[in-house]
């Protein structure tokens, strides 16, 4: 039963199996109840945002460009968050989704490279003002995105240029994966092996390795991010 005085974070997942990982796990420990929907699967989402203290949506093998009812459904229900100016983030498939219903472009990169494993990036100054970004950041995406007309710019890498910004003072999109616990990088490794032969991935254990040397920096920056867009309850 839910504790009526926590707030909720409306978690929006894409699989049977997906988790909402560390961000679940820090926004929980920060105080909020997650409420998990999944439109692949027929959940409906909420036509207001008044009960909630904001929104995740994270990422799915799917593409935003798919002609899928709930994708179609998703993109267009960004409008919520947008007009009730309520805390949104969206992460890789939820930023794509963001920079389509902001009238931006979700495509792959010119010569075919994606970014599977782990790549640097580099925060603009606009991100630096905000806070102390990784060097390193796990990646798993086939397609980047434009940056949306009056978005700011938050960090950069050198494949795909758009890695981070911020729509407004609300609206947030990230392309990379800081909500990987061990288990979920583990399963995504066996799962999506099949894609570490495409142009610019990484083998799968580098993968592991990788986060042996970066996970703990990634962890730190997440922490202090989901703050900054969520805050704590009193």
């Amino acid at each position: 039963m839910r504790n009526a005085s926590r707030p909720r974070i409306l978690v929006v997942l894409h699989q049977e199996l997906s988790s909402p990982g560390r961000v679940g796990h820090v926004l929980i420990e920060n105080g909020f109840d997650l409420d998990i929907r999944r439109p692949p699967l027929g959940d409906p989402l909420p036509p207001t945002l008044a009960e909630h203290a904001g929104a995740v949506i994270f990422g799915g093998p799917m593409s935003a460009n798919d002609q899928d009812e709930f994708v179609r459904r998703e993109t267009d229900w960004l409008s919520v968050p947008l007009k009730e100016n309520r805390p949104f983030l969206g992460i890789c498939l939820g930023a794509q989704m963001l920079v389509n219903h902001l009238g931006g472009k979700v495509e792959g990169h010119g010569d075919g490279l994606v970014e599977i494993g782990w790549y640097p990036i580099k925060a603009t100054e606009e991100g630096r003002k905000l806070l102390h970004w990784p060097e390193m950041v796990y990646q798993f995406h086939r397609e980047g995105f434009s940056l949306p007309s009056d978005a700011v710019l938050l960090a950069s890498s050198e494949t795909y240029s758009n890695q981070a910004f911020r729509y407004g003072q609300n609206a947030w999109g990230i392309q990379f994966h800081a909500e990987l616990t061990r288990m979920m990088m583990q399963r995504w490794v066996v799962r999506g092996a099949e894609r570490f032969v495409l142009p610019g991935a990484q083998p799968g254990r580098d993968h592991l390795g990788g986060r042996l040397i970066w996970d703990m920096h990634l962890k730190r920056w997440l922490d202090q991010f989901l703050i900054m867009i969520f805050g704590k309850p009193r």
